[in-house]
């Protein structure tokens, strides 16, 4: 029996997945024990298989866990994602390769089609702390030269700044790329001098058909002075909306596809929302071309990127080879999955939010740094939590309530407390007179004193508090007193002497309440709105975070007149 390279593949995978999942080269035995366990059909040549597998385990040892990774996501991601079930990511920021004090440069690149995502924030954080570690340049560059299918927000650009201030983050230098297109011309003209770019006339589903037989453009080798001839035509209007491409020549016989003469300018005879851009331009470089310039361009030693663009790094390579450049150093990390939120793209929320299905991009649903900040989430808490996740290139699989923690580390002892009621049901005690009830404004804070709720004899509680309660049944009223039910149908209670102590040993209910005076609140959170009432004072609590008892944390976001809108934080 003769392997194919099909086996040989299915050997390699199973050997990366051993290498990958204990950090060291793979152990033969264990592996071998793998392929014949899954591999049925291979069980009849088991020494082809370990030859084979010696050479695998050879060649394997002479890399790094980080070539693993890579090389298993692109043969294998299925069991990079098994792998990412059972091993928990490394929490803090390793060293970067090959870094040196005072000489790193560092960026984050969004596209501003929409405000900064939770995943966004990642980017934001790590760079910007790697940055720190080593005393280098932070740049902040806007990849916004997509008119069309990732068209930028104007508004959007000032939100990242806005959230980059928020997490107490100021890049060194912000860049547009859309002010830049003449660099990248220059770069494109250059390229089509040196034999190494083309204009192509292909139709999309033409180009491709021939790119997946690995055939040649019939543009592909017309000469430079042509090329530039095509390529001014191009920048001056004289040929149709996409009707040609520039595109840099790679291996046409390439192995992969997505390398094989990747397009680099299309035509878009489309406005920039930028009022300074506008109609300036109708030559438009693609991502991959105008990121490789600008990483030259602006110095960059270092880059994190989502493994899922492995295959933009292997293109930009080749712009980074024909003019004699060193490609800066790259560690690539897996995704970042919210159970909370689930799968979510900018262009699907935005569409979402112009329909109405949620009030902006701060609602308190949706997976935006601006929508978490209006929940009362502090920045401190998101940078710890994404600087813990750390770097790598397993995918992680996380869940909001671990940055719940976080923050309630942090506004648990400065949130003062109030009662909330919420689907409220009145009672009118029997036997109770007018009383200042005192309750401390924080349970452990002695210092900030008591607030002090004024009732007479009838209070709101949650109706939930009383259901399936019999007559008899005491319920402590907290830092009040202690009531009876003494009918349900109607709801009456009286007060009732029992001791603390007696009512602890009961199991009896202890409750909150607030007068019937109290203040509508609404809490929009991201289960929807709840509507009840507060008590007084906290409507003297704008913009502050507090704790509604029994119920979670909420900043207050909105006091008009007699009404109170918070947003929910979190437990």
């Amino acid at each position: 029996m003769t392997l194919s390279p099909e086996d040989i593949k299915i050997i390699e995978k199973y050997a990366l997945q051993n290498a990958v999942k204990y950090g060291k080269a793979p152990q033969p035995k264990a592996v071998m024990g793998k392929v014949m366990g899954e591999c049925p059909q291979l069980r009849a040549d088991p020494s082809g298989v370990s030859a084979a597998l010696e050479n695998i385990v050879s060649e394997i040892a002479k890399g790094n866990p980080e070539a693993w990774e890579a090389r298993l996501s692109e043969i294998a991601p299925e069991l990079i994602e098994a792998l990412s079930v059972k091993k928990e990511p490394d929490k803090g920021l390793k060293p970067l390769e090959g870094a040196e004090t005072g000489k790193v440069v560092m960026r984050f690149a969004p596209n501003p089609n929409g405000p900064a995502t939770l995943g966004s924030s990642r980017g934001m954080v790590v760079n910007s702390e790697y940055v720190k570690m080593y005393k280098g340049k932070f740049i902040l560059r806007f990849d916004d030269t997509d008119p069309d299918i990732k068209r930028p927000m104007l508004e959007a650009y000032d939100w990242y700044m806005d959230d980059f201030k928020w997490l107490g983050v100021v890049p060194d230098q912000v860049v547009c790329a859309s002010d830049r297109f003449p660099i990248y011309y220059d770069y494109a003209r250059k390229l089509i001098e040196m034999g190494k770019a083309y204009v192509c006339f292909c139709k999309g589903e033409d180009f491709k058909r021939l790119k997946d037989s690995k055939k040649a453009c019939p543009h592909r080798d017309t000469d430079p002075e042509e090329n530039l001839m095509h390529w001014e035509k191009m920048l001056a209007g004289e040929y149709e909306d996409q009707q040609a491409v520039l595109r840099i020549k790679t291996d046409i016989e390439h192995k992969d596809p997505a390398l094989r003469d990747w397009g680099a300018f299309r035509i878009r005879k489309m406005s920039h929302p930028r009022p300074e851009i506008g109609n300036k331009y109708i030559v438009w470089p693609l991502l991959d071309f105008a990121g490789a310039i600008e990483d030259h361009e602006l110095g960059m030693t270092h880059i994190i990127r989502g493994k899922d663009l492995i295959d933009s790094e292997k293109r930009q390579t080749y712009i980074y080879k024909y003019f004699g450049w060193t490609y800066p150093r790259t560690t690539h990390w897996g995704r970042v999955k919210i159970h909370e939120f689930g799968k979510f793209s900018t262009s699907t929320l935005r569409k979402a939010i112009e329909s109405g299905e949620y009030s902006g991009w701060d609602d308190p649903r949706l997976p935006t740094i601006r929508a978490i900040r209006r929940r009362g989430i502090r920045a401190e808490a998101l940078k710890k939590f994404m600087i813990e996740m750390g770097v790598g290139m397993t995918d992680v699989s996380i869940s909001m309530e671990s940055l719940y923690a976080e923050n309630r580390k942090i506004v648990d002892p400065v949130a003062n407390r109030y009662f909330f009621v919420w689907d409220p049901v009145e009672l009118e005690i029997e036997g109770m007179k007018p009383v200042v009830a005192k309750v401390p404004r924080h349970p452990t804070d002695h210092a900030r004193g008591m607030r002090e709720i004024s009732i007479e004899n009838k209070v709101l509680v949650c109706a939930e508090d009383i259901e399936k309660l019999n007559v008899g049944s005491v319920l402590r009223l907290k830092d009040l007193c202690n009531v009876e039910i003494t009918s349900l149908s109607p709801l009456r209670v009286k007060r009732s002497e029992t001791s603390l102590e007696d009512l602890k040993k009961a199991k009896g209910k202890i409750i909150h309440w607030v007068p019937v005076d109290g203040i509508p609140v609404k809490v929009r959170g991201p289960e929807g709105d709840i509507e009840g009432t507060g008590e007084r004072g906290i409507e003297t609590e704008l913009d502050n975070i507090v704790q509604f008892e029994r119920f979670g944390f909420c900043r207050i976001d909105a006091v008009d007149g007699e009404n109170v809108v918070a947003y929910f934080a979190h437990k």
